[in-house]
């Protein structure tokens, strides 16, 4: 081999082993500013947000009973209803049912008196109104639709439910969707009230409407 073959081999050898080391070294250094478990304990404090029960956007103030009622999606997703951070009735506990769900609290301890669902479509409405007969004075009623809450509805339901403070039960109909909170013994009607009309060209989804969410601070005894 000549000697300037040679030379040019070493300067090659040599060029390609201060690479290497000049890549190992920055790798190395760069490695070492990552400290892992220092990631995953970092939390910036100012994008905390405080917890409130049953996830709603504000905390309700003392003596107020926070709530959250989710109506169901289509014929799909069922309905939820969360009460003081207790999820009463959902798709997940599975104690809901195509038509309307109700649940039944007491208005002074925020306790769940009874809960059921019953089906508006081919059930017998007499469930339903005997169910709304017995609600005890003083107690606050939950309510979310779920596929078609209206098919069986008569006007003696109609008018339990107005009685409860609704503003929309002489409205409901055929898959209709609805959220309502109110209580035995209202005197007014219930501020806390959704509706969305089953409207074949707006609806959010084929054939239903779109799913709706209730959520607020009730105060102890609005009865």
């Amino acid at each position: 081999m000549r000697v300037s073959g040679l030379l040019r081999l070493l300067a090659l050898i040599f060029a390609l082993a201060a690479m290497l080391i000049f890549i190992r070294s920055n790798v190395s250094s760069t490695m070492k500013t990552v400290r892992l478990p220092r990631w995953l304990s970092w939390t910036p404090t100012e994008t905390r947000v405080p917890a409130t029960k049953c996830g709603l956007s504000e905390p309700c103030p003392e003596n107020f009973f926070a709530f959250k009622i989710y109506s169901g999606a289509a014929n799909v997703v069922g309905p939820s209803m969360c009460f003081e951070n207790h999820t009463i009735m959902s798709s997940v506990k599975n104690n809901v049912g195509r038509g309307l769900n109700l649940a039944v609290v007491n208005g002074s301890t925020g306790k769940v008196v009874k809960q059921n669902s019953f089906d508006m479509y081919s059930g017998d409405p007499k469930n339903l109104i005997n169910f709304l007969l017995e609600i005890p004075l003083g107690t606050l009623v939950l309510v979310a639709s779920y596929d078609d809450p209206g098919t069986k509805m008569n006007n003696e339901i109609r008018e339990l439910f107005s009685k409860l403070g609704s503003s929309y039960a002489q409205q409901l109909g055929f898959r209709d969707s609805w959220v309502f909170l109110g209580a035995k013994g209202l005197k007014n009607k219930s501020p806390f009230e959704q509706y969305s009309k089953n409207i074949p060209d707006k609806n959010k989804y084929d054939g239903w409407p779109e799913l709706l969410e209730l959520e607020g601070c009730v105060p102890r005894k609005v009865f």
